[in-house]
């Protein structure tokens, strides 16, 4: 295992311009490592820098105690899975699998061996001689990913390569992937669009915008507590739903959008700012009207949309000229055109600097904790 460290990392194509700029983060050995972003934010581009296959224009790449700026991509130490998977159609899976063994100069036996070893660990035992273009793509994704593993070096770089897959299939892959890391113990940096995968699979996930660093750190603790507006839509499906708000000093109330009221506890008053600021809230947390629900804290929508989902419906309506969203557990019979009473609390929201976007105002954690209960026979 090794770590991966990029410190004041930059990347210019015409000098003038940076496509990524001021990156400063340490992937801990052993690390599954999350690159997410929209197209065209840099991810790719980072991945290819710690890969050796772009130039580093500014900073300084460490692998493990090395400097890696100059290094070459064989010097490195690293594999790599890229999305089109790169396989030779002309070999088998056997041979794509150890086709970088036979640069170490190791022995057809050991390489067969070795290749036997992973297929059965990624369950490919049988396809073992078949050419890619008789595979699903599933399988060669497989293949891709049990060439990197042959070469057992502690780092693995992967780009977004579940895109080309169905969604059943890409669930299936990210829990397969991330066992085999966890088997490995190899430090792992993962580049992907999709905040699912960004989310279910990343130790730590590091979310980028415009060649800039959003926000670092657990997923769960950038879906609750994200850096500024952007993180909180881009990370959340539904994202989180966002609107003007201003402290009204007369009824020590919260408006939003300039038709929802919130009470603000005493206690947090002096915490707003003046003037205007963003207000969020993710749609789990607006909740259904029960008989205990204080009048304060309902407001009335009128539905625009409608999705059942079996386990769980969404909703939509109309919040200042914006689309707000709520999603409830369980199936409701709504339809379109409904009036609907939706209740929200103060301490559910979080609130952003309208200047700087900075998070000045947490929601609770909503999580809930199992507690070790004594088994008794």
């Amino acid at each position: 295992m090794k770590r991966v460290e990029l410190i004041d990392i930059s990347k210019s194509y015409d000098k003038q311009n940076d496509v990524i700029s001021n990156i400063n983060v340490t992937i801990e050995p052993g690390e599954f490592f999350v690159l997410v972003g929209p197209s065209g934010c840099g991810k790719s581009t980072m991945l290819r820098m710690i890969a050796g296959l772009e130039d580093i224009t500014g900073g300084t790449l460490k692998i493990g105690d090395k400097v890696a700026n100059n290094l070459t991509p064989d010097k490195r130490d690293l594999s790599m899975v890229f999305q089109n998977y790169a396989l030779y159609p002309h070999l088998t899976v056997q041979q794509n699998i150890t086709f970088g063994l036979d640069v170490k100069r190791m022995k057809k036996d050991d390489q067969r061996k070795k290749a036997e070893e992973v297929a059965e660990m990624l369950g490919l035992s049988e396809y073992l001689n078949r050419k890619p273009r008789e595979l699903s793509g599933g399988q060669r994704q497989r293949v891709a990913l049990a060439r990197s593993i042959v070469s057992e070096t502690p780092i693995c770089l992967m780009d977004e390569p579940l895109s080309n897959l169905d969604a059943k299939l890409r669930a299936h892959m990210r829990s397969e992937i991330r066992r085999i890391q966890r088997q490995l113990g190899i430090t792992m940096i993962y580049v992907t669009h999709d905040q699912v995968e960004a989310m279910t699979m990343g130790d730590r996930i590091m979310i980028l915008h415009e060649g800039k660093i959003q926000q670092v750190g657990k997923p769960i603790d950038i879906y609750n507590y994200p850096a500024n507006p952007f993180v909180a839509t881009f990370i959340g499906a539904p994202p989180m739903n966002l609107a003007t708000g201003e402290y009204d000093q007369a009824t020590s109330e919260l408006v939003i959008g300039g038709e929802i009221r919130l009470p603000v506890p005493k206690e947090e008053i002096g915490k707003l700012p003046t003037g205007s600021m963003t207000v969020g809230v993710r749609p789990e947390n607006l909740y259904p009207v029960t008989p205990e629900t204080k009048a304060e804290d309902i407001f009335q929508t009128t539905v625009t949309n409608v999705e059942i989902l079996g386990n769980e419906t969404v909703f939509s309506f109309a919040i200042a000229g914006k689309e707000w969203m709520a999603k409830w557990s369980g199936q409701w019979h709504i339809d379109i055109g409904d009036q609907l009473p939706v209740r929200m609390e103060f301490e559910s929201i979080s609130i952003f600097d309208n200047q700087s976007g900075e998070l000045i105002k947490r929601t609770v954690d909503h999580g809930n904790y199992v507690t070790d209960k004594e088994v008794t026979s």
